[in-house]
């Protein structure tokens, strides 16, 4: 008999062992928090064999805007093939605005390490935070590349596809602004001497966490569904590695480090078109903001401005449907590559060698030097509203090229403000106080439901 109430007692440990809850510890509620782990039926795994992740941030202190209940949404991740970690905030009333942002660099930098919630397999590449109510579109075609503008590698002859994901609130009680972001991690063919064939290790790198989100604690996207915004984040244009690429006949890695035109341009306008075509389907409003930062920015600043060029604008998916938008907001980038030797060896010394190798040189060639900036697109005051972020102590280069894309913006009347010296060197926005200003910047412009707080 007592061996009996030995066991049964030694059962009934174990099994309120068993049902204690995780926790992890969160910078934003500023206490321990429980979570919850949910293994999909049929994973998706990545390249490397790691799991999709999609860490579900719920029950936060502001009414979610999707529909859906949390469970039918995190049931629906799972059928999509994502591992789910639910993050319960128990309604913490600092789970809001931009102080959520301290737990999403966290987060990212986790699963950078591999290191998050007891996991170590979580896919660097396409994992994503989601707030309670929204859901995700990934890999969405919105370009088919050419292979012959960068001829990089070889044996890429057919030309992949150029995509985004977009995360957006799930059957929404209102229509809400989307901001668009491409990415400064590079996506691009890849060719394997060894199995002589082209392999898939490198597409679909846009969160490629080590070189975006977690390289620079950059948590603004993925914080904006606080502010009552969805988001999405496309390819680079330059479908190739940053430090190659080359003209047909042209020396080898001629366009390190840069894109060209009309090809970046394309690709961005027909980027904005897909993702606006999307817009009943999803509950989007179809205004659209851009965010952009280093190659990012370079890139996003081609949707700026309100200039027609017929060769920019007819290439791509959703031809007719607008390419506008309505705001952007540009950190250091390149707009115009006829400044590039108003000082030399400040920072943009592959772009003073190289580019005369694709566009000759410069005094002989001004009007097309000119057409691969975005400050080329820049002509009335129809163009969009920008703040414009950097650094001081970043390469001077690029505080030079956003004075002398400032500078026609103030002439023309376009609305613009500057965030400057938020932190050091080469890096975005990271404080509560320097993101609300970006976010404020972007919500006068795109006019996002305001959220409800909880009591």
């Amino acid at each position: 008999m007592l061996h009996k109430l030995t066991l049964l007692l030694i059962l009934a440990i174990t099994l309120n062992s068993c049902a204690t809850k995780k926790t992890w510890l969160s910078n934003t509620a500023q206490s321990k928090i429980t979570y919850k782990t949910h293994e999909s039926k049929t994973p998706v795994q990545d390249v490397n064999g790691n799991y999709l992740t999609i860490v579900y941030l719920e029950n936060l202190g502001f009414k979610k805007l999707g529909g859906y209940t949390n469970s039918e949404n995190v049931k629906w991740l799972l059928n999509q093939g994502y591992r789910v970690i639910e993050l319960n905030y128990k309604n913490n009333p600092n789970a809001i605005a931009s102080k959520i942002n301290q737990d999403i660099i966290v987060i990212n930098n986790a699963l950078a390490e591999g290191n998050f919630c007891g996991f170590s397999d979580c896919s660097k590449i396409q994992s994503y935070i989601l707030f309670e109510g929204y859901r995700i579109k990934r890999n969405i075609p919105y370009f088919k590349d050419d292979p012959t503008v960068y001829n990089r590698p070889d044996q890429y002859t057919e030309g992949d596809m150029l995509n985004m994901d977009i995360i957006y609130p799930a059957n929404p009680s209102k229509e809400v602004p989307t901001i668009l972001s491409f990415s400064y991690s590079n996506s691009y063919a890849t060719f394997n001497k060894e199995k002589n064939t082209l392999t898939d290790d490198h597409k679909n790198l846009r969160t490629f966490l080590p070189y975006t989100f977690s390289g620079f604690n950059d948590s603004f996207l993925q914080g904006a569904p606080a502010h009552g915004l969805a988001w999405a984040i496309a390819d680079h244009p330059k479908y190739c590695s940053w430090g190659s690429g080359k003209p047909k006949e042209g020396p080898n890695d001629t366009y390190k480090s840069y894109e060209t035109n009309p090809d970046t341009a394309q690709k961005v306008k027909s980027a904005i078109r897909t993702l606006r075509s999307m817009t009943n389907d999803l509950g989007l409003s179809g205004d659209i903001g851009i965010y952009g930062f280093s190659r990012g920015s370079t890139a996003g600043s081609m949707a700026i401005g309100d200039k027609s060029v017929p060769l920019f604008e007819n290439a791509g998916f959703n031809i007719g449907i607008s390419d506008d938008v309505q705001v952007a907001a540009l950190g250091p980038g390149v707009f115009d590559y006829t400044q590039i030797y108003n000082t030399l060896d400040d920072g943009d010394g592959n772009l003073e060698l190289r580019c005369p190798w694709a566009w000759g040189a410069l005094e002989d060639n001004y009007d097309l030097w000119k057409t691969m900036g975005s400050e080329y697109l820049v002509e009335t005051s129809e163009t969009a509203p920008v703040l414009f972020f950097y650094n001081t102590t970043d390469d001077a280069y690029y505080q030079d090229q956003i004075l002398h894309l400032k500078n026609k913006l103030d002439k023309l009347n376009v609305p613009n403000q500057t965030l400057v010296d938020y932190g050091t060197g080469h890096a975005v926005p990271q404080t509560e106080k320097d993101l609300d200003t970006l976010y404020t910047f972007f919500k006068k412009y795109l006019n996002p439901p305001t959220l409800e707080l909880k009591n």
